[in-house]
């Protein structure tokens, strides 16, 4: 996702633009993009939070030999974001500079955000979707015939109703609420995100005392949404954005939760500090207008015990972990 804000009208408080390609890669292909292996490219930022949980969700259902994935340098102009990692400043498989030729190719007059993640038919070279919050969804429910052995069910169906409604709060008071206060344009929007924010960490921290996971005994969709938030806090949020009541280093519980998660396979080796770090202070130059970015914090308590294993749960429920890493996708 492109994290400007877009606020409309006089409102001094934070409004996302939440208008997307809701075109959809599915089984039977009902939006015109069937579940093909190769077909696809998953076009990523590490810095991304909304794109962090597809590289979580495709790293984790193994998908990496159906879906490649493309991964955006961390920051990007008021255009696009750019492929500045790769060889010449080119995505190799898509041949392109920037995300925003996907864009074009697929509506040379496309009005909206240049958003990640995004799917790019590569074929045709044009963006399916960048509909962040069905992709893993659809991830996890639409390519189950290439899932590795041993993927864990992200989207169990009879948990789905409770997973929706945690989703919705979490999105609505954490996910989003922590720009919510970042981009407030006055005293009074600020610190209604700010109370907002926090209010719901207590209720999440008070749930997760007495369970490893949000929904059922297992590592879900829920957590994965969270967890992007929560891994971020510390290093922006906190500071960058002016959440600051409490570090998640000085929340007990969500700092346990939040490290048990980051130790396991498939969350802490697709989360980037530094790309996180340089993304939020470099491009938010309103917020943040020397571009200086901070050294801290210190990263080294993400690998110490947490003892969260006590609560019971099985992070992959009767599945296994994902193996290594593939390479190129390492984050160094």
């Amino acid at each position: 996702m492109s994290d400007q804000p877009d606020n409309a009208g006089p409102s001094t408080d934070y409004v996302r633009d939440q208008h997307y390609l809701t075109t959809r890669v599915t089984t039977d292909g009902r939006d015109g993009y069937t579940v093909e292996p190769g077909r696809y490219r998953l076009v990523i930022a590490r810095a991304c939070p909304w794109a962090n949980r597809a590289a979580i969700v495709r790293r984790l259902l193994g998908l990496e030999p159906v879906l490649s994935m493309g991964i955006c340098g961390p920051t990007h102009d008021v255009r696009s974001w750019t492929f500045d990692l790769d060889p010449g400043g080119r995505d190799p498989v898509l041949g392109i500079e920037r995300l925003q030729e996907a864009f074009f190719a697929r509506d040379p007059d496309y009005p909206l955000g240049i958003t990640v993640p995004a799917i790019v038919d590569i074929p045709t070279g044009q963006v399916v979707t960048n509909d962040f919050a069905q992709i893993t969804l659809d991830l996890s429910t639409q390519w189950t015939a290439h899932h590795r052995p041993g993927a864990p069910d992200l989207y169990p169906e009879p948990l789905r109703d409770e997973i929706d409604q945690i989703n919705a709060e979490v999105y609505a008071d954490v996910n989003n609420r922590v720009y919510a206060a970042g981009f407030a344009k006055s005293q009074e929007a600020y610190e209604r995100a700010y109370h907002r924010l926090f209010s719901r960490l207590d209720v999440l921290s008070e749930r997760l005392s007495t369970r490893r996971y949000l929904v059922g005994d297992t590592i879900t969709e829920a957590d994965i949404r969270l967890f992007t938030t929560l891994v971020r806090f510390d290093a922006v949020y906190h500071g960058h954005f002016k959440c600051n009541r409490q570090k998640l280093t000085e929340m007990p519980v969500l700092w346990a939760y939040t490290r048990d998660l980051f130790q396991t396979p498939g969350f802490g080796d697709t989360t980037d500090f530094a790309q996180i770090k340089e993304h939020y202070y470099v491009v938010h130059r309103d917020v943040n207008p020397t571009g200086i970015i901070p050294v801290g914090p210190d990263l080294s308590g993400w690998t110490t015990a947490h003892h969260r294993e006590e609560l019971g749960g099985r992070p992959f429920g009767d599945g296994t972990a994902p193996g290594p890493v593939s390479p190129g996708e390492e984050v160094v």
